[in-house]
Formats: C-alpha cells, sequence, structure tokens
C-alpha cells in the first residue's frame, strides 16, 4: 500500500469513528448519516434514502469483513490491513461515490457547488482548509462548481490502495486555514 493510501487510511477511520470511542461500531454510521443529512436540507428523499443505505452497506460490510473476533465494533488494528481491499470494499465504496455525489447535486443538474460541497464534507468530518483544496484539485469551472461525475470518481480513487497524487490526497495534506 502506497504511503498516501496509508494515511487516507488512517483518515478514513478517525472520520467513521464518528463518536470518538476509539473504534467504529453501528452507532457511529447512524450518527454520521444523521449528520450528513442534517446539512442535505434540499436533496429529495431518494437521494436522501440512497445516502443512508450506502451507510448501512459500509457499516455491514465492515462488520462482515473485518470484525474479526466478532465483538460488534472494528478497532484500527482490524480495520487497517484490509479496508483499501478493491475485491471486499470495491462494491461499498461504489454505490458510496453515487449516492454522496448525487446529495451533492439537489438540482439535478449534475453540478455540485462548493458551498454544499463544503456543507456535506465538513458533516463528514473533513477539515475546512483541506475541502477546500480538495474542490480546487477538482478543477472547478467558472462558477465555482464541479460535476457530480468528477466527485464520485474521486470518492473511488480516494479508497484505491496503489493511486498517489490524487485530488484525494488533499483531504490528508496538513493545512492551515
Amino acid at each position: 500500500m502506497r504511503t498516501e493510501a496509508a494515511q487516507r487510511v488512517e483518515l478514513v477511520f478517525s472520520l467513521f469513528d464518528a463518536n470518538g470511542n476509539g473504534v467504529v461500531d453501528s452507532d457511529d454510521f447512524d450518527l454520521m448519516t444523521g449528520r450528513v443529512l442534517e446539512v442535505a436540507t434540499t436533496s429529495d428523499a431518494g437521494a436522501r434514502d440512497a445516502l443512508r443505505t450506502s451507510f448501512r452497506r459500509w457499516w455491514t460490510t465492515l462488520a462482515t469483513e473485518l470484525d474479526a473476533n466478532g465483538d460488534g465494533v472494528i478497532t484500527v488494528d482490524e480495520f487497517r490491513p484490509f479496508v483499501l481491499d478493491p475485491e471486499r470494499f470495491g462494491p461499498t465504496v461504489a454505490e458510496f461515490a453515487v449516492a454522496l455525489s448525487a446529495l451533492g447535486d439537489p438540482d439535478g443538474d449534475g453540478l455540485i457547488e462548493r458551498p454544499l460541497f463544503l456543507s456535506l464534507m465538513t458533516a463528514i468530518g473533513f477539515e475546512d482548509a483541506n475541502i477546500h483544496a480538495l474542490f480546487d484539485a477538482f478543477g472547478p469551472d467558472a462558477d465555482d462548481r464541479i460535476t457530480v461525475a468528477t466527485w464520485a470518481a474521486g470518492i473511488v480513487d480516494y479508497y484505491a490502495p496503489d493511486l498517489a497524487g490524487i485530488p484525494g490526497d488533499q483531504l490528508v495534506a496538513v493545512r492551515t486555514a
């Protein structure tokens, strides 16, 4: 696994541990789902349901694939070596990528404006400066928008263990506001 991917793994674990108790469990995904949906007020019910379903699938896949001792929680040691395995998590990541990027396009024009992108990514737990750097790395248009397809592809790339120098690496770079 590339160094950049290892850094992404550490960040993802900290984000998935939404309640900060040092492990990932189903409550974390309920908490994160609620935070994201709270800022997606203009998205339709279908998009909101798709996100809710994708977060549930994340938890189910993690619990099935990584909970080695069956205790209902994922420790960082259980998480680290396997979470970027495309064989295990590729379909889950793809479903999440489609759901989250669609949530960022409530008007259905295929474009995501920076303010909503910022709100959604903040709700997930990313840092403000890193979110802006990521959006900029996606190459927004003159009206400060990116395409849904660009964001979805960026999410999938983020979970690829063999990629480096991708826009998603902006999320793990240390930045000051």
